[in-house]
């Protein structure tokens, strides 16, 4: 990552929370090792597997991690320093020891050596020259069966806030200062003042120059980035953006469809696989799991109902007392073939929520 990037991230890390803002472990449900590893591998995962790296973590990613994953070690790798700054400062503040903070470029590989089960780069290849090699050096981090979660900019999704950052470039337009300037001096109904109204991250300065002001951006188009996908040794199993299809080739299709007429479901989420070896299916030898994460959100007899965010293109059903009630005999492993009559169609809409995990032993 190039030296632009990096003190672009120096004067303006990203994302900019409150260093008290805290986060229900529930809700990172989605971010959890051993639940990934479950969904895509069919078993727990093994000792060795438990390492998560976080590429590209900016200044708050490695605090839900780590709210997730008590029990797996987290490196955190960012090329500012001052983004790692505050974000150890987040985990130290909320109590998460269990993150070792790598300051440099992703592409180096003696930034973070070794294998890990699970690796996440948020928002992160689309900032890369090469953004092929950024995907090719993470893919050679990963241990077989570990899994990888992308986000980048869809082309389409993006479309307002790139026109308006290369009219920003044009203009000579470099910081905050002199963006919100030009944005108080915009016309009511234009353009760019409807943008700036319809926008929370123009409401901060990380936020605005992250969307408007940053050196570089790449946006893709579906078909482009399966190309870089298919340029790797990686699988796709699972795109987890606003109404996406379970089926990563029925998904594909649904987006090239919303191309031709220039739309898109958002920007791109999209786990990975390396030599996964795939889900659990239909095994009366099989056990049945609560995701770690919803331990407490399930195990409180006092709470009303309880939604959990949504975090794999789908909002979750609502957890009410019937819904808890459910899901608290699986704290303990529960075979497949002891479930009573009409449960396994449930365990099964929650196992595709990522609430329940199936796994051989």
């Amino acid at each position: 990552m190039s030296d632009m990037v990096r003190r672009h991230y120096e004067l303006y890390p990203y994302p900019h929370y409150p260093l008290l803002a805290s986060v229900r472990r529930c809700d990172t449900y989605a971010l959890n090792l051993v639940a990934l590893w479950t969904r895509f591998n069919g078993t727990l995962p093994p000792h060795e597997a438990m390492r998560i790296l976080v590429a590209g973590c900016g200044s708050f990613a490695p605090y839900p991690f780590a709210v997730a994953n008590p029990d797996a070690y987290i490196t955190a790798l960012d090329v500012s320093q001052r983004s790692l700054r505050r974000a150890r400062l987040h985990c130290l503040l909320h109590g998460r020891r269990n993150v070792t903070f790598r300051a440099g470029d992703l592409l180096d590989p003696t930034t973070a050596d070794g294998r890990f089960g699970l690796i996440d780069a948020y928002g992160v290849l689309h900032h890369l020259e090469d953004p092929l090699a950024g995907l090719k050096a993470l893919e050679g981090r990963l241990m077989e069966g570990g899994i990888l979660r992308v986000m980048v900019y869809s082309r389409y999704a993006r479309a307002e806030e790139e026109s308006i950052r290369r009219a920003f470039r044009l203009l000579g337009v470099r910081d905050p200062a002199a963006a919100r300037r030009l944005m108080g001096r915009s016309k009511p109904g234009s353009r760019l003042r409807r943008f700036v109204e319809s926008s929370e991250e123009t409401a901060f300065t990380s936020g605005l120059a992250d969307a408007l002001l940053h050196p570089r951006v790449h946006t893709f188009r579906i078909d482009g980035l399966m190309d870089l996908v298919h340029q790797t040794g990686l699988e796709p199993l699972l795109f987890a953006h606003a109404s996406a299809l379970e089926d990563p080739d029925r998904e594909i299709g649904r987006i090239r469809r919303l191309e031709t007429d220039r739309q898109s479901p958002g920007n791109f989420i999209l786990y990975l696989g390396r030599t996964v070896a795939g889900p659990c299916r239909d095994d009366a030898n099989s056990l049945l799991r609560l995701n770690p994460c919803l331990a407490d959100a399930v195990g409180a007899l006092h709470l009303g109902t309880r939604q959990i965010a949504s975090r794999l293109g789908h909002a979750n059903p609502p957890l009410g007392r019937p819904e808890r009630r459910f899901l608290r005999r699986f704290l303990r492993p529960v075979p497949w073939s002891a479930l009573p009559p009409g449960a396994p169609s449930l365990a099964t809409r929650y196992g595709k929520a990522l609430f329940l995990l199936r796994y051989h032993t």
